[in-house]
């Protein structure tokens, strides 16, 4: 089958989020199957150019057709670890991916929708016929629209789109200005509540609503984060939209990249191990304490927190964790970066108070390297989101042998199965620690539980740990789910 996936993100050579990781690591899992997948870019002038072989200038002179005109592009084309990809790259005065940035421009709303034009003209006049277009998040909610109210009608017409939704509370919302640029233009059409139409704002059109409406299939990170999409207010007003096409939507769980995230092979590690010589690990807890300068004391837990600072994470249960765990006598290692100043700032402050406790380490930004240390060093790992499409911290914190502590929302009621209480699970599958409440007392109960099992029987706690890394969280399950939904759209 040929495969062509579109979206903003593909890890390493860009990535501001776990979108890219899924990007590059179901694209490697089609192609170890035997398919054939390309990866449509966008060409910033900030990503990692340096993780790209062979870039080259693959097709001269797209003309792109935009707001009455033309917009000049070059397509490079190049291997990223293996995957083959192409970056479009437009000549305009508008610079839509030379700004330093990814995603955070006033018209980012208005660029993407470029790129999705884009990639939509070169598969036409590249003569590329995929029988799958694999679209990610509202930055390509716009392609499953023109390509059936256009490219259809210009010999398109049998490509397949599946569309992911990788995060509900960013869908695209634009004008009318947008389908004169893309040349939908029809407003009295697009408009109606049936098909782009924001669901709240009458003069709005919805990007993510219109992927939804126009694809073949539609799904989101995690069977359970589907459900909640569907029937509470995670979906951030597009759950009438979903009601009405549930027959085409579902949940298929995120893997990660086991030749990336593995403890066997982790090429960022002084120390390899496995589930079968889990002592080792040991030796990076030791490492990762040399290096942040903590206190050397073999009684203590090491408790982690990796990923970003905002309110869907559930930065007031983070604060709280820092310090339950210092007065459980454990010690605490934060890395992540804020994405709003008064969030940066609230965390600026607590570095500078913590700055002196040889206990605690807090780590403002974001560093690949040390994020493999940490998690190859750390006992355990808090992750106490407010909602979780499917979260990949806690998953690659299993493979490492830490031992999760969660929310029960989105994917990490998929993953993680609570020691004590999970009913549909033996007690040889599960593997942490899951509250569901969003006030500390909750985040303290399933703490305080895992305080108590490393102090009072380390044994288990160890048969835990190693319980964790030997679930499969590889690629290998949604690769089969994907597979699947491609061959029944189809069909």
């Amino acid at each position: 089958m040929y495969i062509v996936q579109i979206a903003s993100e593909c890890a390493p050579v860009i990535k501001a989020g776990g979108l890219g990781d899924v990007i590059y690591g179901l694209s490697r899992e089609l192609e170890n199957r035997g398919h054939c997948v390309e990866i449509i870019l966008p060409m910033y002038d900030c990503m990692r150019y340096d993780h790209i072989w062979g870039l080259h200038e693959a097709y001269r002179d797209l003309w792109v057709p935009w707001d009455n005109g033309q917009v000049h592009c070059s397509v490079f084309c190049g291997w990223v670890h293996g995957r083959l990809c192409f970056f479009i790259r437009p000549h305009s005065d508008q610079n839509f991916f030379d700004r330093g940035i990814y995603y955070g421009s006033t018209d980012d709303h208005m660029r993407f929708a470029f790129f999705s034009k884009a990639a939509l003209e070169f598969l036409l006049v590249a003569n590329k016929r995929p029988d799958i277009i694999h679209c990610h998040d509202w930055q390509t909610g716009l392609i499953p629209v023109m390509l059936y109210e256009m490219y259809a009608y210009h010999g398109m017409d049998r490509q397949r789109i599946c569309y992911t939704i990788h995060n509900f509370k960013h869908q695209g919302i634009a004008g009318a200005d947008v389908l004169h640029a893309t040349g939908l233009n029809r407003e009295d059409y697009y408009f109606q509540y049936d098909k782009l139409r924001d669901n709240f704002n009458p003069f709005a059109i919805n990007y993510m609503k219109g992927g939804i409406v126009y694809s073949n299939y539609v799904n989101t990170v995690s069977p359970h984060h589907a459900w909640e999409a569907r029937f509470s207010g995670i979906s951030y007003g597009l759950g009438h939209t979903l009601e009405l096409h549930q027959g085409k939507f579902g949940g298929i769980l995120n893997g990660i990249d086991y030749d990336v995230w593995n403890p066997e092979v982790d090429r960022y590690l002084p120390h390899h191990y496995s589930s079968t010589t889990f002592a080792e690990k040991q030796k990076n807890k030791q490492a990762l304490r040399d290096r942040l300068m903590l206190s050397d004391d073999h009684d203590k837990p090491i408790v982690a927190y990796i990923g970003r600072l905002d309110d869907q994470k559930g930065v007031h249960l983070v604060h709280h964790a820092i310090y339950y765990t210092l007065h459980r006598g454990g010690q605490f290692v934060l890395l992540g970066s804020a994405t709003e100043p008064g969030i940066n700032a609230y965390f600026q402050h607590e570095k500078y108070y913590l700055n002196d406790n040889s206990d605690c380490h807090l780590e403002l930004g974001f560093n690949e390297e040390l994020s493999h240390l940490i998690y190859a060093g750390a006992d355990m790992i808090v992750v106490p989101s407010n909602y979780e499409p499917c979260g990949l911290t806690q998953v690659i914190g299993l493979k490492y042998g830490v031992v999760p502590i969660v929310r029960g929302v989105g994917g990490l009621v998929n993953t993680v199965f609570d020691w004590d209480y999970d009913q549909e699970r033996t007690p040889e599958e599960r593997n942490g620690f899951v509250f569901y409440q969003t006030d500390p007392h909750a985040l303290e109960s399933a703490m305080g539980r895992s305080f108590d099992l490393w102090y009072n029987n380390p044994d288990l706690f160890r048969k835990l740990a190693i319980q964790g890394m030997e679930c499969d969280n590889s690629w290998n399950l949604p690769g089969e789910q994907y597979m699947s939904v491609y061959e029944h759209i189809r069909a």
